[in-house]
């Protein structure tokens, strides 16, 4: 039987370095992360990895630190003295090891295990690309003062988007990070709501701000087109709605440019570390931190990860950003005393062993402070892939899901959104549910402007609908297997937390 055990306890169970309070006491008010760039030459007899150091946030500590980085053959990428993390390119194959000796550091280990090159997203299965001649179906269906292809969305009408928008679309003031594979700001549904201002491309551990570099690698790398139109699509007439219309979106590529599509740690810590010095208000983040579906405390290169992601994060939340996760796609239950982790590392070959959930955390879903979100179908039941838990997951929201099929005019269980080049498209996952709750909460910001992201949290479980654990065993996919156990009561429960969000409640 799983434990019982509360996000409070989950955040005790990690280091104290990296409990909320604790972390938030060695960042000042007015700080500021920005990086400090510094060189030197690595040694090269062994591979050439990307590592992580993790130091106290004294001046003189990161001085020092950074000395010894060079002298051990580092090469520094970035700094953000602030959290007292930076980033590292090394061939010292005793790099982490003696680094970890080092006075001042509190962790340091390697981000990936396969050599620098010149995905981890929550999305389930390949995106379904929505043909002309379908749309033209689908916009004959549409209803007076829809958007064409709203007739589709399943989603906005489950969760009172539709309505909301009427009441308030969002403010301006709000801006929505997708920390992501890149947004193609020029999609008409997208170009609207975009800030340029606020995006960047954290690829390499350090922000680039050149124009145009947060937009995605290629056609492929369509995940956070997708996800940005979720949020914030605008009601112009054209093509699809968001669920807050009115707020912009702002894109931080993460996302290795490459097939694969790998989020590693340098570039999610660069991500937070931007969206908060730059006035973003909420990220939302459906993927998981390559290369690890898990990272383990007793590991110490998984424990550094760990950490350094969490310093970033929990200073996005110390200047006032909300960050909203995914729970993943693989029915795992995240309070679970086992699980099975055959897929890491992803970025090398893959071995298989069990996990405890409490003490091996998906990053950033299982941090402190975190929204966690699973995915429900259109009868607003778990779907079929999403993974879930007591005391992990936070709310539930529409992610789409092949075994519930809408009353729409393409039947399709999916969410439509948009994709690169102009294109509309269907997307099932915990990643498609993500951006629906990052989406109600800045409804709730731009309804609560002074609101803290442990309030907007609040809020969220607040106006949250629960449908209840199921009144019979599960079966998500209908062959006759029992897929998962719900635990809890009517208001808070593994399989949707407080509850489905509701746009409506949240503007009123």
């Amino acid at each position: 039987m799983a434990h019982l055990r509360s996000r409070r306890t989950l955040a005790l169970a990690v280091p104290i370095a990296l409990s909320l309070t604790a972390s938030l006491g060695l960042l000042p008010a007015a700080a500021s992360a920005a990086p400090l760039t510094a060189s030197a030459t690595p040694a090269a007899d062994g591979p050439n990895l990307a590592y992580v150091v993790n130091t106290r946030t004294d001046h003189r500590t990161i001085e020092s630190v950074q000395r010894a980085i060079t002298r051990n053959g580092g090469t520094i990428v970035a700094s953000y003295d602030r959290i007292g993390v930076i980033v590292v390119h090394s061939a010292n194959p005793d790099f982490g090891a003696a680094m970890r000796g080092v006075r001042g550091v509190r962790s340091a280990g390697a981000t990936r295990t396969a050599p620098l090159s010149a995905a981890g997203t929550t999305a389930e299965g390949a995106v379904q690309v929505l043909s002309k001649a379908e749309a033209a179906q689908v916009e004959k269906r549409s209803a007076a003062g829809q958007e064409p292809l709203e007739a589709d969305q399943w989603d906005l009408r489950t969760i009172g988007a539709d309505k909301a928008a009427a009441v308030n679309p969002g403010s301006r003031s709000v801006t929505v990070g997708v920390i992501d594979t890149g947004v193609d700001d020029t999609h008409p549904d997208i170009a609207p709501n975009f800030s340029a201002a606020q995006s960047a491309n954290c690829v390499s551990g350090k922000a680039d701000t050149t124009y145009g570099a947060w937009r995605p690698a290629d056609a492929d790398h369509a995940h956070g087109t997708h996800v940005a139109g979720e949020i914030a699509a605008a009601r112009n007439g054209i093509g699809v709605a968001g669920v807050a219309p009115g707020v912009k979106v702002a894109s931080i590529t993460v996302a290795q440019p490459d097939s694969t599509q790998l989020f590693f740690p340098e570039s999610v810590v660069c991500a937070f570390v931007f969206a908060a010095d730059h006035g973003v208000e909420i990220t939302n983040n459906s993927y998981y931190v390559d290369p690890w579906l898990y990272n383990c405390m007793d590991d110490p290169d998984q424990r550094a990860i760990v950490d350094a992601v969490n310093r970033a994060q929990l200073y996005a939340q110390s200047k006032g950003t909300l960050n909203v996760a995914s729970a993943g796609n693989s029915n795992d239950d995240l309070d679970a005393d086992a699980l099975t982790d055959d897929s890491s590392p992803d970025d090398s070959t893959a071995t298989t062993r069990t996990v405890d959930p409490h003490e091996c955390l998906d990053v950033p879903t299982q941090l402190p402070g975190v929204v966690t979100v699973s995915a429900v179908g259109v009868n607003n039941t778990k779907s079929s892939y999403s993974s879930y838990g007591q005391g992990v997951v936070d709310v539930a929201a529409p992610g789409g899901d092949k075994y519930q099929i809408p009353d729409t005019p393409s039947h399709n269980g999916r969410i439509l959104s948009t994709l690169p080049n102009g294109q509309y498209g269907f997307l099932q996952g915990t990643s498609m549910a993500s951006p629906h709750v990052a989406a109600v909460a800045a409804l709730l910001k731009s309804t609560h402007p002074h609101a803290s992201p442990a309030r907007l949290q609040a809020l969220l479980k607040a106006e949250a609908d629960n449908p209840g654990c199921p009144a019979g065993p599960y079966d998500g996919d209908g062959d006759g297997v029992v897929d998962a156990v719900c635990v809890g009561g009517k208001h808070v429960n593994g399989f949707y937390g407080s509850g489905v969000v509701n746009a409506l409640r949240a503007v009123k």
